[in-house]
C-alpha cells in the first residue's frame, strides 16, 4: 500500500516523546527535576489533527510531569507514560477508540517503538530516528524530533486525507 492510501486511512495517531517530541536530550536542575523542549509548531500540528477528528496518544516509556503537562497544554486525552510494551498499549486503546490496526499511525525513533510501529497501519519515523527504525517505517520526516518532525507527519495525514486546506483556511482567510 502507498503511503498517501495510509495516511488516508488515520483515524487516530500515537507519539513517543523522547526522540520524537523532543530531540530526545535529558536536562535536569540541580534539584533533580527533569527539563524537556518541545516544539510549538509540533503542537499546532497535533491541534490541526484534533480539529480534524483525528484522536492523539501519548505512548512513552518514561514518566514525566512535563510530558503530563503538555499533553493537558494541548488537549491530549490519552497519556501513557512509563509503558515498556507501547503495542499492547496501543492495542487496548484501539479496542477502547473502535479503531482498527490499518486506521492507526505511531511515531516512534527507537527499538521500544518497533513493535507498536510494524502493526500500524502507518509507521513514522522521524530523522534521528535509529537505522533500523528507519528501515521499518513506511516514511521518514525531513526534521528531526523535536524539530517540527510531528508537525510533518501532521500535515501528511491531513493532506492525504484532503482536510490541509481546511485546516489551513482559518489562518490563511481569517474572517
Amino acid at each position: 500500500m502507498e503511503l498517501r492510501a495510509r495516511a488516508a486511512q488515520t483515524r487516530l495517531i500515537a507519539f513517543d516523546i523522547d526522540g520524537v517530541m523532543t530531540d530526545g536530550g535529558l536536562t535536569y536542575t540541580d534539584d533533580g527535576h527533569e527539563l524537556k523542549t518541545f516544539n510549538v509548531q509540533d503542537g499546532l500540528g497535533i491541534k490541526l489533527l484534533q480539529k480534524a477528528g483525528i484522536e492523539v496518544a501519548i505512548i512513552t516509556g518514561r514518566k514525566s510531569g512535563v510530558v503530563a503537562a503538555r499533553a493537558r497544554d494541548l488537549g491530549i486525552e490519552h497519556v501513557h507514560q512509563g509503558v515498556a510494551d507501547k503495542r499492547a498499549t496501543l492495542a487496548a486503546l484501539l479496542e477502547r477508540l473502535g479503531v482498527q490496526w490499518p486506521e492507526c499511525a505511531f511515531m516512534g525513533d527507537d527499538l521500544i517503538d518497533l513493535p507498536a510501529m510494524t502493526r500500524c497501519g502507518l509507521a513514522i519515523a522521524p530523522a534521528n530516528a535509529r537505522p533500523v527504525v528507519k528501515e521499518i517505517a513506511h516514511t521518514v520526516t525531513e526534521a528531526g524530533g523535536g524539530r517540527g518532525a510531528v508537525r510533518e507527519a501532521a500535515e501528511l495525514i491531513l493532506e492525504a486525507q484532503g482536510r490541509l486546506a481546511a485546516a489551513f483556511a482559518p489562518y490563511l482567510n481569517p474572517q
